[in-house]
């Protein structure tokens, strides 16, 4: 799996550029002509100053001409400044919606083979701060055109003046290489001490329950915290190299500008230079010496371009390959597993595992935990690319299917759904299309939401924030959005572990009344949902171990030992025992 960027693959910083050429363009054009401007006044200035000293009319055309270029500097300066700071906030909401959709296109194991974490801290801070690169670059245009404008007007004004100043450029050189190598490799350290810390948390408070439950709070506080004191060593470190530099400018800079104005007044002294010429030559080294300003620029530059490379594994990602092909129209769904195994940091999840559920069936798919039913139902509906073997959909290799009409063919519930949209409506209308609300209130029937929905402050426009959900009421609105978005094949991952005996009846009468025109692949837990399956799919360490009718399967006792529950006497199958459940989301995956 390819976590890093293609060998001689384009650099982020010009792929972001590309995201809005005529902003960045226009802010190139602003800094350059504040530069410019700044560049002009010296020279003006001197000029105007020559003309005051010599006597006569007052120059009026000269001093307007510094009035507007002081005026022109400022106000390329605010429109730079404007434009830079709209065109980062344009690249960050380009960037981050380009990084999240090449990770949601992806095949979700290379997608996810980043811990949580720090996958939510890349998609966050990491964008923000690559998304300034090409803003910070475009304005360091001016920082470099100042001071090499600035030598070049000194150089006109006096050359023994201009040579005092290159005296000490190669120190201050040498001083912007070192800061900015050195920026570079600490605000790497501490995004990847930050990128810990954030898979950390996540961790925590997915786990909240049982950190409560066992009372560990203060032994996750302090796991959750432990790299703190490297991002705080990081964070020292970033902040030293910046103050040495800060410190080292502040040293060097004044010493060269008082060796500049040393040299210009002696040559002032011989008659070489003129007092305009001072005033210019005065104006241009404060110029050339604020290079020195560059090192808050290549500082932010450094920290920018390690965020980008950060992203590179994310902007890399392939697509899900797929051949354009389509699914076969008016088909029943019928659904085979070829052969098919699926590994996992080296170690078997599925192994050769052969399965046929004819069209408008319902296969109950049961197993121990950790004995690879959620990794079928993932590999059933192409969530998850097994490592060998195919999964055909109708004759239909799902490999070869565009994604997005695979997508409209299958719908899938969880044992905790993410509940996605502002209001319920909302949440259960959400899929390859929005259904419609005639839709939404027929698919909440079938799930047995529509009670509990009746009952919100403002019932389907409730917002979901606002909405007191219970487990089991999470889970039916998740099988709501299931049926609101009816396909060919249906996929219950554990989506009824959390309803009770009544409800949970219903939905499967529900499920029941598609036969026929939709196949259902049901990870199930409980006896019940075996027992009412057309057949069973019988998982022991990633293998199918047997597949049949439930009662037929009944009589061998380890598949009964599968369900917690009394077994009876050998032989018989229960008829109205209920099974105790397991708790949701107990499915190892």
């Amino acid at each position: 799996m390819r976590l890093y960027p293609r060998p001689g693959a384009e650099s982020g910083t010009r792929r972001l550029a590309r995201l809005h050429p005529a902003a960045l363009l226009g802010l190139l054009l602003c800094s350059t002509g504040g530069a410019l401007a700044a560049l002009a006044l010296p020279a003006a200035l001197g000029h105007t100053v020559d003309r005051l000293v010599a006597g006569g009319p007052v120059p009026w055309s000269w001093l307007l001409l510094c009035a507007a270029l002081t005026l022109a500097e400022t106000g390329f300066d605010a429109a730079a400044a404007v434009t830079g700071t709209s065109t980062t906030a344009r690249l960050t909401a380009s960037l981050r919606t380009r990084t999240a959709a090449r990770v949601l296109a992806a095949e979700p194991r290379r997608a996810l083979a980043l811990p949580t974490g720090d996958l939510t801290a890349r998609l966050t801070a990491r964008t923000a701060d690559a998304a300034s690169a090409p803003v910070t670059a475009a304005g360091a245009v001016a920082g470099v055109l100042l001071p090499l404008g600035a030598l070049v007007g000194l150089l006109l004004v006096d050359v023994w003046t201009a040579a005092a100043l290159l005296l000490g450029a190669p120190l201050l050189v040498a001083l912007l290489r070192t800061f900015t190598r050195r920026t570079a490799d600490a605000g790497a350290d501490y995004q990847r001490a930050q990128s810990l810390i954030a898979h950390r948390l996540t961790e925590a408070l997915d786990g909240a329950d049982t950190i409560r439950a066992a009372r560990t709070g203060a032994r996750e506080h302090r796991r959750v915290l432990e790299p703190l004191n490297a991002l705080a060593e990081h964070g020292r470190r970033t902040w030293a190299v910046y103050g040495r530099a800060v410190g080292r400018s502040g040293l060097l800079l004044p010493l060269l500008m008082l060796l500049v104005l040393a040299v210009a007044g002696l040559r002032l002294g011989t008659g070489a230079i003129g007092v305009g010429d001072l005033v210019a030559a005065s104006r241009y080294a404060s110029l050339a010496v604020g290079i020195g300003a560059l090192t808050g620029a290549l500082g932010a530059l450094a920290r920018s371009r390690a965020a980008a490379r950060s992203l590179d594994p994310l902007l890399t990602l392939a697509p899900l390959p797929h051949r354009g092909l389509g699914p076969v129209p008016d088909a029943p769904g019928h659904l085979e597993l070829r052969d098919v195994g699926v590994e996992q940091d080296g170690g078997p999840l599925l192994t050769g595992v052969h399965l046929t559920v004819p069209g408008g069936t319902s296969l109950a798919v049961v197993g121990r935990s950790g004995s690879g039913k959620s990794v079928l139902a993932a590999v059933a509906g192409r969530l998850l690319d097994p490592d060998t073997g195919s999964v055909l959909l109708d004759g239909v290799p799902m490999d070869g299917m565009e994604p997005a009409r695979l997508r409209r063919e299958v719908a899938y519930a969880f044992a905790r759904p993410a509940l996605t949209g502002t209001t319920v409506e909302d949440t259960i209308a959400y899929g390859p299309w929005t259904a419609s609300p005639e839709a939404v209130r027929d698919a909440a029937r079938a799930a047995r939401a529509d009670g509990f929905l009746a009952l919100l402050p403002y019932g389907y426009a409730t917002p979901v924030a606002d909405a007191p959900l219970s487990g089991g009421e999470r889970q039916r609105l998740g099988l709501a959005r299931a049926f609101a978005h009816p396909g060919r094949l249906m996929i219950l991952d554990d989506a009824l572990s959390s309803l009770d005996t009544v409800t949970e009846h219903h939905v499967r009468r529900a499920l029941d009344e598609r036969a026929g025109h939709c196949t259902r692949v049901i990870v199930a837990h409980r006896l019940s949902s075996a027992a009412r399956a057309d057949r069973v799919a019988w998982l022991e360490d990633g293998r199918i171990r047997a597949t049949g009718r439930h009662d037929e399967l009944w009589a061998d006792p380890d598949y009964r030992a599968v369900f917690r529950t009394d077994v009876p006497a050998e032989g018989s199958v229960p008829a109205s025992r209920t099974p105790v459940a397991p708790a949701a989301g107990a499915e190892a995956r």
